[in-house]
């Protein structure tokens, strides 16, 4: 399956609600994403933005939204985070006090070192395309 790319409108929704440092915006498959402290807390997939939640305000979210968990494949959810709903998307306003729920626990995690942290140029030689 080919993942399609996120709207512009999306992306440009994401870099207005993402805070500043100390978060740093990079991009996570390709797509945009948030981290603090080397641990990311929110990000894009497809038209899909994402939070990472700590387990209680994760199920207040689910509830008072009706959201789900993040599941970029199925049957492999990543438990810690949910898709936004369009209508909270449409709210700036709450999804800017949400993401700042998700910042906090991100920045509450335990650091990652640089060397744990994905390297830009890998050494190693890409693969051939199979015809």
């Amino acid at each position: 399956m080919k993942w399609r790319k996120s709207s512009a409108g999306l992306v440009n929704l994401f870099e207005t609600v993402m805070p500043g440092p100390p978060a740093v915006q990079r991009k996570m498959f390709g797509y945009p994403a948030g981290f603090v402290n080397g641990n990311m807390f929110m990000g894009l997939f497809q038209e899909a933005m994402i939070l990472r939640l700590p387990t209680g305000p994760r199920e207040e979210f689910l509830k008072a939204h009706d959201a789900k968990i993040f599941e970029p494949m199925a049957g492999r959810p990543m438990r810690e985070y949910v898709a936004v709903p369009q209508p909270l998307m449409r709210d700036k306003m709450e999804l800017t006090a949400w993401v700042a729920r998700a910042y906090e626990y991100g920045a509450s995690l335990k650091p990652k070192s640089p060397s744990a942290r994905p390297k830009k140029n890998s050494s190693k030689p890409k693969k051939a395309k199979r015809t």
